[in-house]
């Protein structure tokens, strides 16, 4: 039996603030469980001014809250589910997290920005213990900072101080090797959103020859840092071609719906892994704590699951393998 597989969603990213509480976030969370999730990954927002600013800090009308958290955390527990706790730096000026860096030739500025992002996982880290999440996120897509080890293995040993349950870090695809320093954690978790067809070849047959192509890396991954690796995030939009860029999340003008290859990218991604005795699962992204007004699965081309055939396939492997 696999020490851990995370049969996982992640859900409620860019929620505001109330938004956890509302009657429809039960009902979007307790959808997830009957559909076979036994994790979900909770995400909660703090921000930067800029991508080269010094401190992290929530946002007014912006950040959850900590009750905000703590009530969705407990809401899954009560659900039956494990959580994952992931906190999530962004930047006000729309910057990529990845590209947050300062020079290496002189460690003042990060030396002043690990501070504040320590702090910051420190007091989610504290939450995560106090709540009883299984597992909790130290970082997602910041290839700036993963570039820091030695600062890196600081943070961690920090975050173990007041935190006891399992660590994951979150790196990009492309990062597979990078960061010596990840071994430090007892989870190695990729944003796995890989090209696995030409966007006009979209089948399901196509597909698994992705990734077939792809999964060479994930494994080289799990051998250098001898740890299990699981997909942290991954998903495509139900946007015919978006098979070969699965990362982007703007739609197309001159794309249409595609509701059966999303469900494939779902169907040939767990067909893979599933099996694959290091291979710790997913949290699939991602479900809206709250689904907007008029939302309309039949023409939504967005990452969102619920009403489409990738549900179905979802299910499919959730409750029956």
């Amino acid at each position: 039996m696999k020490e851990i597989f995370c049969k996982g969603f992640s859900w409620g990213f860019f929620s505001r603030p109330g938004d956890y509480l509302k009657p429809e976030a039960r009902e979007s969370m307790k959808r997830l469980a009957s559909d076979g999730c036994d994790w979900i990954c909770i995400t909660v927002n703090n921000y930067m001014d800029t991508y080269h600013s010094l401190n992290i800090h929530p946002v007014y009308g912006m950040t959850q809250t900590d009750e905000d958290v703590v009530y969705a955390i407990r809401m899954a527990k009560d659900m039956g589910l494990k959580v994952c706790l992931k906190p999530m730096v962004n930047t006000l000026d729309g910057v990529w997290r990845a590209h947050v860096s300062f020079p290496l030739d002189n460690m003042t500025y990060w030396d002043r920005w690990f501070e504040s992002y320590t702090a910051f996982m420190c007091h989610y880290a504290r939450i995560a213990e106090m709540s009883g999440c299984e597992m909790l996120c130290t970082g997602c897509e910041m290839a700036g900072m993963d570039a820091v080890g030695g600062h890196c293995r600081k943070m961690i040993e920090k975050v173990r101080t007041v935190y006891h349950g399992k660590l994951m870090h979150n790196i990009n695809h492309g990062d597979e090797l990078d960061f010596d320093w990840l071994s430090d954690v007892d989870v190695i978790g990729i944003s796995a959103y890989y090209a696995v067809t030409d966007g006009e070849n979209v089948s399901a047959g196509d597909m698994r020859k992705g990734w077939a192509k792809q999964m060479k890396i994930v494994e080289a991954c799990h051998k250098k840092y001898d740890r299990p690796v699981m997909f942290a995030e991954i998903g495509m939009r139900s946007e015919h071609g978006c098979s070969a860029y699965p990362y982007d999340y703007r739609p197309k003008a001159d794309k249409g719906l595609s509701l059966e290859e999303q469900s494939d990218f779902y169907r040939t991604a767990m067909e893979v892994t599933w099996d694959i005795p290091w291979f710790a699962g997913y949290f699939w992204w991602d479900q809206p704590a709250v689904t907007r007004p008029g939302y309309d699965p039949s023409s939504d081309v967005g990452f969102g699951i619920f009403g489409k055939p990738a549900e179905d396939t979802l299910r499919e492997f959730y409750l029956m393998k």
